[in-house]
C-alpha cells in the first residue's frame, strides 16, 4: 500500500496537486475524474486517509456517512439526482482499486448499463 505521504488524492487534499474540485466540506473533498467514465464522473474521499472503504468503515462510521452525503450532494449539483446515479467504491486491487484512498466515484449522466466492468 502506498504511504499517506506518497498517496496521490492526500496531494489533492494539500493542494499540491491540482484537480477540478467541485464540493467540499470540513471533512470530504469531491473533484472530477481525470480519466470520466460517463458524463458526470466525480471522485468523493474523506480528506483523511484511509486506504479502503473497509477500513474507513471500521475506523470512522461518521465519516463513512460524511462520504455517501457528500455523494449524493454532488449527484443534486451535477443534475444526477433524479435520473439516476451510480455510487461505486472499488476495495482492493481484485475489485479493480489503482489509487489506495477510500474513494466514491458518482456516475450518471447517461444509462449505465448492468452488470458493471
Amino acid at each position: 500500500m502506498v504511504s499517506e505521504a506518497d498517496c496521490l488524492f492526500c496531494g489533492i487534499v494539500a493542494g499540491r496537486i491540482p484537480a477540478e474540485i467541485v464540493h467540499e466540506t470540513e471533512r470530504t473533498l469531491a473533484f472530477r475524474d481525470v480519466n470520466p467514465q460517463a458524463p458526470t464522473h466525480v471522485l468523493v474521499i474523506p480528506k483523511d486517509h484511509h486506504p479502503t472503504a473497509a477500513a474507513l468503515a471500521a475506523a470512522d462510521h461518521g465519516l463513512a456517512d460524511e462520504v455517501l452525503r457528500a455523494a449524493h450532494a454532488v449527484a443534486e449539483q451535477e443534475g444526477v439526482a433524479d435520473s439516476g446515479y451510480r455510487l461505486v467504491f472499488n476495495t482492493g486491487p481484485g475489485a479493480g482499486q489503482t489509487v489506495f484512498h477510500v474513494h466514491g466515484h458518482v456516475l450518471g449522466g447517461r444509462d449505465l448499463t448492468w452488470p458493471p466492468g
